[in-house]
């Protein structure tokens, strides 16, 4: 018969203590991966349904643009025109054909000639501009000369304390011809150029009516984005 002594039994009893322990924090380790794994799963799902899809997001352009009518822009660079009318008051719009859809981005190019309706306002020294897909949006002050002598009407047209640009004065060549505005650029650095390229490459057509019937009864063809 083999004997155990009482120290190779007290060790024993340790050695078992010490697996028991080993064992039970290794289980304890494994219960809280597992644990942690199903909260962050949890919150994961939470999330992704919580947060709101750049599609659900709900927007009005209307409200933008009316919001926008109450700027006034700073002057930067040169005083304000007074506010008196001018011979190319009004709203204009045009309907940029594009394929693809905007890029979301945090800092898109200023006046990017992205795909939509935008529209330009001129009123008594202030411009206004807006796209309705992104909802991008600026101002300034403008001044207009007319030439007397031209038929259709034409005259020269400068932009300036506009925050994109606040140093940057820009001038234009300006006709108004069978309801269209046609720009075409003189001198203009703003936003890279992309401000004269945004506004010299598609007429802007007038939300005018073009005659005092049409505005009583409402009846002709207003361009996409007039209200």
């Amino acid at each position: 018969m083999i004997r155990i002594s009482a120290r190779e039994g007290v060790e024993g009893k340790m050695r078992s203590k010490r697996n028991s322990k080993a064992l039970f924090t290794v289980a304890t380790v494994a219960a809280t991966i597992v644990l942690m794994a199903v909260v962050c799963s949890s919150y994961a799902q939470n999330a992704q349904q919580g947060a709101p899809r750049i599609s659900e997001v709900k927007s009005n352009p209307t409200s933008v643009w009316s919001e926008l009518q109450q700027r006034t822009p700073y002057p930067f660079t040169i005083p304000l025109p007074p506010p008196t009318p001018t011979i190319l008051d009004g709203t204009y719009t045009k309907f940029e054909l594009k394929e693809s859809p905007p890029v979301p981005c945090r800092r898109c190019p200023d006046y990017a000639p992205e795909g939509g309706i935008w529209k330009l306002r001129l009123d008594k020294g202030v411009f206004r501009i807006f796209h309705e897909v992104t909802e991008w949006r600026s101002l300034g002050s403008f001044i207009v000369t007319r030439d007397e002598l031209s038929s259709p009407k034409s005259g020269q047209l400068l932009l300036a304390n506009d925050p994109v640009c606040q140093e940057v004065v820009g001038v234009y060549t300006w006709k108004l011809e069978e309801g269209k505005l046609i720009l075409k650029m003189i001198e203009d650095k703003c936003a890279i150029r992309l401000r004269a390229m945004n506004l010299t490459n598609l007429p802007w057509l007038s939300c005018q009516p073009p005659s005092t019937e049409a505005a009583i009864t409402d009846h002709w063809p207003k361009p996409p984005g007039c209200e």
